[in-house]
């Protein structure tokens, strides 16, 4: 069996010039951004645009980063669009309030807002599982998740940016429905993200976040830019970098019980390999909280989700409805 091609870079800023040269290295012996985006295709850029609430924590995929990428798609002949679905708020208002938006309208690049449809999944457990037409009928997804410490589930990378892939106030729903079993959410994270299927994946880990993630911790220098097809490859490499055990985070634990995730011997690094990028004291949060969300806090999480929807858009907005 042909092994896996991790590519991990030193890179240490987000100047556009600085990335552009990065992101080529990165992506060489990946074949190029042309052996995977081709003239005409529609090709997602999916960030992660966690919140609006605190511009400047490297809570987000760094907007500079989405546009170099963006520059290269269009550069090979696609056609970039940017989406998410945040679980408070919406795809532009989160990004309108990181910065994004000077970026965006220099490359005429759409931001649009995921709507949710049912798609059949690998396991048949998880077929009610509500999943973004924008994402799923794309025909290119390029995943662009930050490496960042989660107060849930220890570490969120490639695999749990995807759940952005799920309309904004399911997320809370699933959160419910998984209870106190993280075994079966892990397995959902993995299922979406085998779903949605990403062709590429680039993590930011030039300034990552750290603590008390996904939004109340602070920025930490890493210096570090990962790419792969897989992205299970990706992010088994990137906990390795951090040395963070990885059955402890649902995610890597699920996809290693499904068969998804390979050993680190069975991936090629062709730059840097993890050993030579390890992170010695990446802080992880303080306390774990419980996955479950009981029913107050999930009609609490949808109705934040609907008001702050509500206020980022002009209430002439309503009015035209």
């Amino acid at each position: 069996m042909n092994p896996i091609t991790v590519s991990l870079i030193r890179a240490n800023s987000y100047d556009r010039d600085a990335l552009r040269s990065s992101l080529q290295v990165l992506l060489e012996l990946l074949g190029g951004i042309e052996s995977i985006v081709k003239k005409g295709d529609r090709v997602l850029l999916k960030p992660n645009l966690l919140t609006g609430g605190r511009p400047g924590k490297a809570c987000i995929t760094d907007p500079n980063l989405v546009y170099a990428v963006a520059r290269l798609v269009k550069e090979a002949g696609g056609q970039p669009f940017l989406g998410d679905s945040p679980a408070f708020g919406s795809a532009k208002g989160v990004a309108k309030a990181n910065g994004y938006l000077p970026l965006m309208a220099e490359l005429d690049l759409p931001i649009v807002e995921f709507h949710g449809q049912r798609y059949q999944t690998a396991s048949n457990g998880f077929n009610h599982l509500l999943l973004s037409k924008e994402s799923m009928e794309a025909d290119v997804v390029i995943n662009l998740p930050k490496v960042k410490s989660h107060a849930q589930l220890t570490i969120t990378l490639g695999v749990k940016n995807l759940f952005g892939c799920v309309p904004g106030k399911m997320k809370a729903w699933w959160h419910m429905e998984a209870g106190k079993d993280s075994n079966r959410f892990g397995e959902m994270l993995v299922e979406t993200a085998r779903a949605v299927n990403p062709d590429l994946t680039i993590i930011d880990g030039i300034v990552g976040h750290e603590g008390n993630g996904p939004s109340g911790g602070e920025p930490r220098d890493l210096g570090i830019l990962g790419a792969s097809a897989n992205v299970f490859a990706l992010d088994r490499s990137l906990v390795e970098i951090l040395q963070v055990e990885p059955r402890s985070i649902p995610t890597i634990a699920a996809a290693e019980r499904l068969g998804l995730c390979p050993a680190l011997a069975e991936i090629s690094f062709p730059h840097l390999s993890p050993s030579e990028l390890k992170v010695d004291d990446w802080k992880l949060p303080d306390n774990l909280m419980p996955i479950d969300f009981g029913l107050p806090r999930v009609l609490k999480s949808t109705f934040k989700h609907l008001y702050i929807r509500l206020i980022e858009e002009p209430m002439s907005a309503y009015a035209r409805r």
